[in-house]
């Protein structure tokens, strides 16, 4: 492993035990899910034989079946406590849990809500008398809050996703059809040394439907185009939508255009260190709610985005979750209607000391393609 890699992985496993520390947790079990990609930069081959990370105060290893211990070892330092298919998991986690001195104790553990059940249960049935929770306190808390290395990512893939909506929607010609665009994306982002994370083109009354699946709906003159897309480039992802129109709006287009970019501006105005999450969908919210159409907001303001492209903090009525300093997340709210269009406006902003800084430099105005 690189001495960056390395340092960056080390110094996150002390960032967790410290934070374990803080809220009193024992142990912390890690599956092979984007948590693990964090903590330890290993994306482990994902088939029903168990694999996790187990993180004590002075011990951190793998269980590792033994079919992958050669090419996992190439990602990183950390012991391995490997067993082969004919023998099975269950000896290899005692004699792991034994050598960190806490088999059968009682516990306060926390485990990966993305990992498999049967891989959870097989810990927890080891720890029977342990204190069950999820890693929201623990990893899911620093993960939260974005490093520098992680921002300068996001920021590129935000950047090379304005560049790609900008050519999408450039791209648009009469009989298009939806799915065309979408090959027009994933040939952008491949070009760029990306992959696309998703794409969702919605040309006209589908953009009423808020994760439409494109399909082969036809482009015409005077239909509302809505692009909802996202990169995956150095293991993080992008997210962005934009708006606008083939030839002429459609009527109303604009002005419901105009209560979606008050409603963000409301939502970044809210934005502060400090502040619930469920202020910034309120402020997006009742936006919306005031032009009357308060029952055309069919979702939540925004998510956070990291390694997954939906992970906390949410923006949501019922978050209690209060920003921080270099929380990153969405802004998007969006009006539909119902056999007409949709108009939803996306930008990702990272928290910083004195409000929301957007990653993305391509502004939020209404696209007129030709």
């Amino acid at each position: 492993m690189a001495n960056s890699k390395k340092k960056l992985f080390d110094d996150r496993l002390t960032r967790l035990r410290a934070r374990m520390a803080e809220v009193g947790t024992d142990l912390v079990a890690v599956g092979p899910t984007s948590n693990m990609a964090w903590l330890a930069g290993v994306s482990a081959h994902g088939d029903e034989r168990p694999v996790m990370v187990l993180v004590t105060k002075d011990h951190a290893a793998f269980l590792m079946p033994a079919l992958n211990q050669d090419s996992v070892r190439q990602h990183t330092d950390l012991p391995f406590f490997c067993w082969a298919d004919a023998d099975g998991p269950q000896g290899a986690l005692n004699e792991m849990l034994a050598s960190f001195g806490m088999n059968k104790a009682s516990l306060s553990v926390a485990v990966d809500e993305a990992m498999r059940a049967d891989f959870a249960l097989l810990l927890l049935d080891a720890l029977s008398n342990s204190k069950r929770q999820f890693l929201g306190d623990t990893l899911g808390y620093l993960r939260c809050r974005k490093d520098e290395s992680e921002f300068a990512q996001l920021k590129e893939n935000a950047v090379l996703t304005d560049a790609c909506i900008t050519k999408a929607f450039a791209s648009l010609k009469a009989s298009m059809s939806e799915l065309d665009v979408v090959r027009f994306i994933d040939d952008f982002f491949a070009s760029h040394g990306a992959v696309t994370e998703f794409a969702s083109v919605c040309f006209g009354a589908n953009g009423a439907f808020p994760h439409h699946d494109s399909g082969e709906t036809k482009l015409v003159e005077g239909m509302a185009v809505m692009i909802d897309l996202g990169c995956r480039k150095g293991g993080y992802p992008s997210d962005m939508t934009r708006s606008g129109y083939f030839g002429t709006p459609p009527e109303g287009y604009e002005a419901i255009a105009h209560v979606v970019e008050d409603a963000v501006k409301a939502a970044l105005a809210a934005a502060r260190p400090g502040v619930k999450a469920s202020t910034i969908d309120d402020a997006a919210r009742s936006t919306i709610a005031k032009a009357g159409y308060g029952d055309k907001f069919l979702h939540r303001t925004g998510h956070g985005l990291g390694i997954d492209i939906h992970e906390h903090p949410y923006m949501s009525a019922s978050s209690e979750t209060i920003l921080e300093e270099g929380m990153v997340f969405s802004i998007e709210p969006g009006i539909y209607l119902a056999g007409k269009f949709g108009v939803r406006l996306e930008d990702i902003v990272i928290m910083r000391e004195h409000g929301p800084e957007i990653l993305s430099d391509k502004t939020r105005s209404l696209i007129a393609a030709q």
